[in-house]
């Protein structure tokens, strides 16, 4: 078990001992896999359907979490989060909320080209998104900066609309790995230090008297292949 604190603004009370605690319950995952992610292929606000293995993915960590009373859902609306999400969802009666501020990082020109054939043309955009992502610059997409200022607020909008509330929130990869460098405290030069959030990956976060205690992190132990 992964445990890691942080305090943050927002969620607060004037008096510790008249209150009841208050904790938000985060199940956090990323998309399926797809066509995209196969062909690695940058994929950004562009979209890619979810690969059979991709919907399977999604089934089998729905399957995982059927005993979870989820008090409300949230994706971002980029389909492949989404239809992950309604897997996810199964039989329950629950909106799935679609957040923009969710959405993955914009890679601008590079949504839809390949990973392996961008060196060329972009050497030195590639050699800082890789290996100095604080340093990143573009003129048509986003900036790890652009993606991190707007999906904290969004965390902080969610955990403080849902006190004592379990929520599922469907997202990318990009965007899980920036919200746990702000829980974690790492700064985006080391972005790429920490683990890898593979597919519908399962990372569990309690928000409680100011403070982020993570259950688990990238968890894919309901993958059955």
């Amino acid at each position: 078990m992964v445990m890691q604190v942080k305090n943050f603004p927002g969620l607060f009370w004037k008096n510790v001992n008249e209150r009841k605690i208050m904790m938000t319950r985060l199940y956090i995952t990323r998309h399926g896999q797809t066509q995209w992610n196969l062909e690695r292929r940058f994929q950004g606000h562009k979209d890619s359907p979810l690969t059979d293995l991709g919907v399977k993915q999604a089934q089998w960590l729905s399957e995982s979490l059927k005993d979870v009373k989820f008090d409300a859902i949230y994706s971002s609306p980029i389909y492949r989060a989404y239809h992950t999400a309604d897997i996810i969802r199964g039989i329950r009666n629950l909106e799935i909320r679609k957040q923009e501020l969710l959405k993955e990082m914009s890679f601008g020109e590079w949504e839809g080209l390949c990973i392996d054939g961008l060196n060329e043309k972009y050497r030195d955009e590639t050699e800082k998104f890789w290996n100095a992502p604080h340093l990143y610059q573009t003129v048509s997409g986003e900036t790890f900066e652009d993606v991190q200022k707007r999906v904290i607020p969004a965390l902080h909008e969610i955990i403080n609309n849902h006190k004592d509330q379990t929520v599922l929130m469907v997202a990318h990869g990009i965007v899980l790995k920036l919200i746990f460098a702000y829980i974690d405290n790492i700064s985006l030069e080391n972005l790429w230090e920490s683990p890898v959030a593979h597919p519908t990956s399962l990372s569990i976060i309690d928000v409680a008297e100011n403070e982020f205690v993570i259950i688990k992190k990238y968890d894919v132990s309901h993958y059955k292949a």
